[in-house]
């Protein structure tokens, strides 16, 4: 495999179906070995408010006691993956669900305690098994990959989706031209969250830092960005935000509507 192309869509994207359809029309459509992650955060928490479970947010990342580890288990492991597999199935492409579990995909570590906050049952990503995924791309499989990982002890973690997103990226960066897509309802980085025309098209390390510490980027975006950049840094050729559906225009020359790294 000389590219792969790995996506990870969240936002409000999982909870619309129309807009999920669009989504995954056109990722159905791009050619070559491609990964997809996805998120679904918006529905866990509303699955969490009908069982009466607390949310508590910190930074953009999810605080997961046991209940909230159930909720999250079901939504993220059950109803989004396996919908969004056969979703893709629908549109004749082999894709096949998966969480970091499954042959040892993603094994964390579980987060400890920081500036005393106990994140709960939440898991940082230390190793990817890239030969399993190497060996499903080289089948033609199209990895389907919930957020949910393990720490080799027999529990399941709450890990942000941004984050397996880059670790993947980054993990098949050593043997591929991988480019790394973050697909969501808007276009890309706003300068104003409400005016699309506000679109920042190319934001360098630097750029994001000072509009990080003077907190004119929106608090969700963090994990994003945070994990973009890394994944530029450990060696993905290209790293962008984009809108959920103009996938299909990624691969038009001059096509600049969407938030490139540098």
């Amino acid at each position: 495999m000389d590219s792969i192309t790995v996506i990870k869509i969240g936002g409000k994207v999982l909870n619309q179906q129309p807009l999920l359809d669009e989504f995954l029309l056109q990722f159905s459509e791009l050619e070559g070995a491609k990964v997809l992650v996805h998120g679904g955060g918006i529905l866990a928490t509303q699955l969490a408010e009908r069982m009466g479970v607390n949310v508590h947010m910190k930074e953009g990342r999810r605080i997961t006691d046991s209940d909230m580890r159930d909720v999250v288990v079901m939504m993220y492991g059950g109803l989004v993956n396996k919908t969004v597999v056969a979703n893709l199935q629908s549109k004749g492409c082999p894709a096949i669900g998966l969480t970091g579990a499954d042959a040892n995909l993603i094994h964390s570590t579980k987060r400890p305690p920081i500036d005393g906050l106990d994140y709960g049952w939440v898991g940082d990503p230390a190793s990817v098994n890239h030969s399993f995924l190497q060996l499903l791309l080289q089948t033609g499989m199209v990895p389907v990959i919930a957020p949910l990982t393990h720490e080799g002890e027999g529990n399941l973690l709450n890990t942000n989706a941004d984050t397996i997103a880059r670790f993947i990226a980054s993990s098949l960066a050593q043997y591929a031209k991988v480019k790394l897509y973050y697909a969501f309802e808007l276009p890309g980085v706003l300068e104003e969250i409400t005016k699309k025309e506000s679109l920042i098209k190319s934001l360098e390390r630097t750029q994001y830092q000072v509009a990080k510490e003077t907190g004119s980027i929106n608090e969700g975006m963090i994990p994003k960005l945070d994990n973009a950049f890394a994944a530029k840094e450990a060696g993905v050729a290209e790293v962008a935000l984009v809108q959920y559906d103009q996938l299909e225009y990624l691969k038009e020359e001059g096509f600049d509507a969407y938030t490139r790294l540098h």
